[in-house]
C-alpha cells in the first residue's frame, strides 16, 4: 500500500514534487511527476497479483533508483548544510529517506522472492 500511497501523492501534490525534478530531466516536470505517479500505482497493482508480482517487484526497485536523483534534490532544497534555504524538511527527514532508499530496492526485490537473504542460523549454545 505504501506504492500506492506514494502514487497517489503525485497527483495530489504535483506542484510541490515538480521542485525537486532534476533539471537534467528532458521531459516536462509535471508531466514526469504524473507518469511516475502512475508507475507507483501500476507496481502496486502489480505487486497484488500473483501473474505480475515479480516484474512489479524488479519494476519498482528500478523506479526507486530512478527517483533517487529527485530525493536528493529535494534534501539540497531544504538543507541549509547542503545550501539550501532550510525552510522545508528538516535533516530529520532527508537523511533517514536518502539512507533509506537502497532499502526499499532492497526489500522490493526481497519481497517479491528475486533475491534471497539468507538467515544465519545460532546454535542452542548461542
Amino acid at each position: 500500500m505504501f506504492y500506492a500511497a506514494a502514487g497517489l501523492a503525485h497527483f495530489v501534490f504535483t506542484d510541490a514534487m515538480v521542485r525537486i525534478v532534476p533539471a537534467w530531466v528532458p521531459w516536462d516536470a509535471a508531466e514526469v511527476v504524473r507518469t511516475t505517479g502512475i508507475a507507483e500505482l501500476l507496481g502496486a497493482a502489480g505487486l497484488m497479483t500473483r501473474k505480475w508480482r515479480l516484474t512489479a517487484g524488479w519494476a519498482l526497485a528500478l523506479y526507486a533508483l530512478c527517483v533517487w536523483p529527485a530525493n536528493v534534490k529535494h534534501a539540497m532544497i531544504d538543507l541549509t548544510w547542503l545550501g539550501g534555504s532550510g525552510r522545508g524538511l528538516s535533516a530529520w527527514y532527508h537523511v533517514p529517506r536518502l539512507l533509506a532508499q537502497p532499502l526499499l530496492i532492497a526489500w522490493a526485490l526481497w519481497a517479491v522472492g528475486a533475491v534471497r537473504i539468507d538467515r544465519v542460523e545460532r546454535s542452542p549454545e548461542g
